[in-house]
């Protein structure tokens, strides 16, 4: 796995925890949560990209 795709991921994971913690608030705003989950997917989608992608030869 190379670095890149590595840091995405603990991207998306940080994003998670923060969605999580957003929605445990009691009052939660709705604006953010959805900010999150736009991130989160626009993260997903990219990382899927990068792991379909066909591997260049030496």
């Amino acid at each position: 796995m190379s670095d890149h795709v590595f840091r995405l991921m603990e991207r998306h994971q940080q994003l998670d925890s923060r969605l999580r913690s957003a929605l445990g608030r009691r009052w939660t705003d709705p604006h953010e949560i959805v900010r999150i989950k736009k991130l989160k997917l626009a993260l997903k989608d990219r990382l899927a990209r990068l792991m379909h992608r066909p591997l260049r030869p030496n």
